[in-house]
């Protein structure tokens, strides 16, 4: 029988459906990287100031609510605007160079700009106050920020690790007293103590993979 296409014809098309398949990778590729979480995990962020939750939560003794003071009323945990930091910083470490950007905001009324350590892509819906109500603490999606003297990201925030609490929230879950307590232990069985507060909290597992939980 004889050849439908010249060799040539048939070479150009394996080519080309190759060029194709490799143009998807690299559009699919890019996707994945742009949607991707930064910085990456261990990797402390540069900030305009140099703050240190090591000393201002371990040294010092601040609550999270000091600073963050909508994550039990709001989706956004709040940053503190510069007032907060002068209520100390009037006094202390008044003249310190690295807070020259604290009192220039503080003087001209414009926010200091942080940059992001927790970062999700805008098609995740993410609320800090059902999770507080929940039960779930600040170590769980921020590890110890009480030792870090500067911050930087512990989880991967991918879909598969915030689908590993949803589907089995139990093993994270604690009291609501205790949200707020960096060095919290189970005093005995988590899981134990977990199914009770599922119980207790109303936890409907059912639901919690439903997609319009966070993809709204």
């Amino acid at each position: 029988m004889a050849q439908v296409f010249e060799p040539r014809l048939v070479l150009w098309l394996k080519l080309s459906a190759l060029a194709v398949v490799a143009f998807f990778v690299v559009v699919i590729l890019i996707w994945r990287i742009s949607i991707a979480p930064h910085p990456s995990i261990g990797s402390p962020v540069e900030q305009i100031v140099p703050f240190s939750h090591k000393h201002h939560v371990s040294d010092v003794g601040l609550d999270c609510r000091y600073c963050h003071t909508t994550v039990e009323t709001s989706a956004f945990a709040g940053m503190p605007p510069t007032d907060t930091c002068m209520t100390c910083h009037s006094q202390l470490f008044a003249d310190a160079r690295m807070l020259a950007p604290v009192r220039k905001s503080f003087a001209s009324g414009q926010p200091l700009r942080w940059n992001r350590v927790h970062d999700l892509p805008d098609f995740v819906y993410f609320n800090h106050s059902i999770h507080v109500a929940k039960g779930v603490g600040c170590e769980t999606c921020h590890g110890p920020i009480d030792r870090m003297p500067l911050t930087w990201r512990t989880a991967t925030l991918e879909m598969q690790w915030c689908l590993d609490c949803h589907r089995a929230p139990e093993k994270y879950i604690r009291p609501r007293d205790q949200v707020f307590n960096l060095h919290w232990r189970p005093p005995g069985s988590q899981l134990i103590l977990g199914k009770k507060l599922v119980e207790e909290y109303r936890i409907h597992t059912s639901s919690l993979t439903d997609c319009s939980i966070c993809h709204r």
